[in-house]
């Protein structure tokens, strides 16, 4: 029997989908998949060829823990450079992202503790909250405010319990940026009330219009916290579980802590390929963001001629996150439109209660497919 607290948290509903996908395309079946939550461009040639030299080179054995010093060194420059996060190589450590947040909530969370986090959000924040012992609670976001999160609801939900917020701009699902106000109210309210801030911002440089800003470059807000980031959507590298967690001096030695009792360290010849990343050109990146935008720009407006669907404009990330009119549940209608509309979709449900009547629409994926995909998106739709 698996533990009573893995028994309280259902599977990633994104990967149940997608293994479900690629299973109907070994069969033979024509899916259109915009499920997931992945870049359909390929790494870099320049990484990859790091990558390759340190293989040949020997690099192949464990590195120390918090990750080989010219990464971490580098990821403290582009968190000052990008973001003004003041910090040093020592407030760095590498490691996979959904694992930083993983650890994070482990670290610093105790039995009963509670969390704010947007209503919608991405699926695992309440399973790494509940495997902690810790519970989540949800902050409705709304449709017309672009889903971005009211400060006044996040200081009306705080009581004794609560611990952490765990922010996440741009958004997964929605695609949503929080403006710089909005930020700086939601440090005011985490320095007022003694909070932990978990940003996950591993978006961060997939914005298309305003700009990013970091909680941990607020004034006062480096040491009460953690920023999660890293090179899987930036870089198109998401096989190589690659990220890092840049916090006070005291949490890295927690999540190393953890870390060493856990993967021991990121595998060794991916991380001089990382620094590559971080410091060598960035005219791949650069294009591939603006394809992105594009396709977004299609996407909508082709969503915008199906009578039914309702969609906002996200400044970020690469999903749209379409509201539906029929009063059928989003894991049935996304099923329902898989069998026979042959198109995958995450139903909203997914990501929390404010996400049923909705479903994620990731446009990672060509022009051809999203013409086609939406083009049996309004047949089903009118059909339903």
């Amino acid at each position: 029997m698996a533990s009573k607290r893995l028994q309280g948290v259902p599977a990633s509903g994104t990967v149940a989908l997608s293994n479900l996908v690629s299973l109907m395309k070994m069969q033979g079946r024509d899916i259109i998949s915009f499920s997931m939550g992945e870049p359909d461009f390929d790494t870099p040639e320049n990484i990859k060829e790091v990558c390759k030299a340190s293989l040949d080179a020997g690099f192949t054995h464990y590195t120390p823990s918090p990750g080989i010093p010219e990464l971490r060194k580098a990821v403290a420059s582009k968190a000052f450079s990008d973001n003004k996060i003041h910090c040093t190589a020592k407030n760095v450590l590498i490691t996979p992202c959904k694992h930083a947040i993983f650890m994070s909530a482990l670290a610093f969370l105790d039995p009963g503790d509670e969390v704010i986090l947007p209503d919608p959000s991405w699926v695992s924040y309440e399973a790494c909250i509940r495997l902690a012992g810790a519970k989540p609670k949800y902050i409705p976001t709304n449709f017309d405010d672009n889903f971005v999160i009211d400060p006044n609801l996040i200081a009306e939900a705080i009581t004794p319990k609560t611990k952490m917020i765990l922010l996440n701009s741009p958004s997964n699902p929605t695609g949503s940026v929080m403006p710089c106000g909005t930020v700086k109210e939601i440090a005011n309210i985490a320095k007022e009330n003694n909070l932990t801030v978990l940003s996950d911002e591993i978006y961060e440089s997939i914005i298309y219009e305003g700009n990013h800003h970091s909680i941990a470059a607020m004034p006062d807000m480096f040491d009460r916290t953690i920023t999660i980031s890293g090179l899987s959507k930036t870089y198109a590298m998401t096989g190589w579980r690659l990220g890092w967690a840049i916090a006070s001096e005291d949490k890295i030695k927690e999540l190393d802590k953890l870390q060493t009792h856990s993967i021991s360290c990121c595998v060794s010849f991916t991380q001089p390929a990382a620094v590559e990343a971080i410091t060598g050109p960035q005219e791949k990146k650069d294009t591939m963001v603006r394809e992105f935008r594009r396709r977004r720009d299609l996407a909508i407006d082709l969503i915008e001629e199906i009578k039914g669907l309702d969609v906002n404009v996200p400044k970020g990330a690469f999903y749209l996150f379409p509201r539906y009119a029929s009063k059928v549940k989003s894991e049935i209608l996304c099923t329902k439109m898989l069998e026979e509309a042959r198109v995958a979709v995450t139903p909203g449900s997914a990501f929390g209660p404010s996400g049923e009547g909705f479903f994620r629409l990731s446009y990672a994926a060509s022009e051809e497919n999203i013409r086609e995909g939406l083009a049996r998106i309004k047949t089903f739709i009118q059909n339903l």
